[in-house]
This record gives C-alpha cells, structure tokens and sequence, in this order.
C-alpha cells in the first residue's frame, strides 16, 4: 500500500469513529476500529475521544503483535482486532462500539433472532452473543472470534457489539443495522414478543442477500 493510500485510511478511520458518534453508535472514548494494512493493522488509540482524532492518532500494529514506538499507546481491545483480521482473510475494516439497543441485549444474554429479514446483513438467521470476557484480554478476543464463526456481527455479552466486513465503511453500515434490528427486537420484547420469521424463510433470505446491492 503506497503512502497515499494509507493516508486515505487513516482518514478514513477517523470519519468512521466521528460517523459511530454523529449516528449514536458510540459515545466519549469508547468503542474503536480497525483497518487491515499489509499483514498488520491501523486502530484507533486509547481514549482519545472522535473530535480528537486525527489521521496521525492511528496506531499501527505488526503483523508479529509489534508496536513501533513514537505512536500514541492503542486501543485496549487492539488484540481483538487483531486476532480477527489474522483469522479472518475476508475481513478489512473492524467496527465496535456501544450502541444502545445492542448493548441492552448484550447486557441481558439475548441473541438477536429472525425478528426481522434484515438481521441476515449479519452474515446468519440470528446474531449470537460472545460470552464475557474483561475487556481487552486474550480471552475476549477469542471468544469474539467464535462467536463470529465467518458472520459479519456478533453482540459482546456484558459489553456491546462488534461488526466485520471487506471494507471499514461497510463494517460501519452493519453495525448500524445491527443496532436498528436490536432495537426491533427490543420493542418487540416490549410489547409480548416477536413473531420470528421460520428457518426456511431466512435460508431465501441469505440467498437473495446474496444478489443485493449493486455489483461494485
């Protein structure tokens, strides 16, 4: 990647991170992102909050789990980042953050089911919760990774939500629909609790998912 093009990334990141908090995703210093870059990552650092930001701040990390000095100290859940760009070849942008709905379930143990078609921009018919682990362990990190099992968004028990994709701004995007269709089945909960849709109908569902959009 020429220097150009890590600088666009670097910007990139930061409309990101101001993006999470202008949508209501994220506040203050918490939630990150990432971005694959050669066989490490950029991320954001450690509690510095989006107004704050600059394409400068991100932090790189080696492939080797290297931090060269000079740089701002790193996000606390830059190891499990890490361990999903080095796990997952499909994945180049890295989303988390705090979103409220997605959080509320979180906090109570609560999938997000088929409450709606929508929940299969997750990359499954449901949006499993990865167990607790302290923020920032090895544990969290790999218990993120099983959760996601080559989905595109997992809730983070006790914690918030993480979203992948090929790209940040797509990994943006399903974090965002992944808060709208927690915060469906929130309502719904509210008011005696969804009518979910069967096994047979989101199998269609991630087939037509498949042909959605536009080719490029």
């Amino acid at each position: 990647m020429s220097n150009i093009e890590e600088g666009a990334l670097r910007s990139r990141m930061v409309e990101v991170m101001r993006a999470m908090e202008a949508r209501g995703l994220n506040r203050g210093t918490s939630g990150n992102v990432s971005a694959r870059l050669g066989d490490g990552m950029l991320v954001t650092p450690s509690g510095v909050p989006p107004e704050r930001l600059t394409p400068e701040a991100m932090v790189f990390v080696g492939g080797d789990d290297s931090i060269p000095d000079g740089q701002l100290k790193p996000s606390s859940e830059w190891r499990m980042h890490m361990q999903i760009l080095r796990r997952r070849s499909d994945v180049g942008g890295v989303v988390h953050c705090h979103s409220r709905h997605a959080t509320i379930l979180a906090c109570a143990g609560r999938p997000i089911p088929a409450v709606h078609y929508m929940v299969g921009v997750s990359g499954g018919a449901s949006v499993p919760v990865a167990p607790y682990a302290s923020f920032g362990s090895e544990a969290l990190a790999d218990a993120v990774v099983a959760a996601l099992d080559g989905r595109y968004a997992a809730l983070m028990a006790n914690h918030g939500q993480i979203a992948v994709a090929p790209s940040l701004g797509r990994a943006l995007l399903i974090a965002e629909e992944i808060e709208e269709q927690a915060a469906v089945y929130w309502g719904c909960l509210a008011i005696g609790g969804p009518n979910l849709l069967s096994d047979a109908q989101m199998a269609e569902i991630m087939i037509r998912f498949q042909s959605y959009g536009q080719a490029r």
